[in-house]
């Protein structure tokens, strides 16, 4: 199991940005998916955007396109998040999460996924 330890949350004002990375450790696969979650007080669980690590094809929920980008560094093993225009509802603990399976079916599922980081807060004033 990969060792994911997320950083770069804190707090910013609604049209804010903020980049946050998740650095994986330990095994490694030539073909694994990992996807960013986010959850929000009193919300359930739900994946953001994930990129395929052998490709860097990404994927995102409808809420999120065209404000987040998901990108990798391979030679730091470390999958970023950037997120552009914040909004008060992007408010929530943002997750990272790895499977050693390709993102296109069910990425956004967390049931899915068996390896998470502790997670790392992103809050948005108005």
């Amino acid at each position: 199991q990969v060792q994911l330890v997320e950083a770069g949350g804190g707090s910013v004002q609604a049209g804010g940005s903020l980049r946050l990375s998740c650095a994986a450790s330990g095994s490694t696969y030539s073909r694994n998916c990992i996807t960013w979650f986010r959850q929000a007080p009193g919300k359930e669980r739900e994946g953001v955007a994930s990129i395929n690590r052998a490709n860097s094809f990404p994927w995102y929920v409808d809420s999120v396109k065209g404000r987040y980008t998901i990108s990798q560094d391979n030679a730091k093993n470390t999958v970023y998040l950037q997120m552009y225009s914040l909004k008060p509802n992007d408010t929530a603990m943002y997750y990272c999460a790895t499977r050693p399976r390709w993102c296109n079916d069910g990425w956004s599922m967390p049931s899915g996924f068996a390896c998470w980081g502790q997670g790392t807060q992103v809050t948005v004033s108005s």
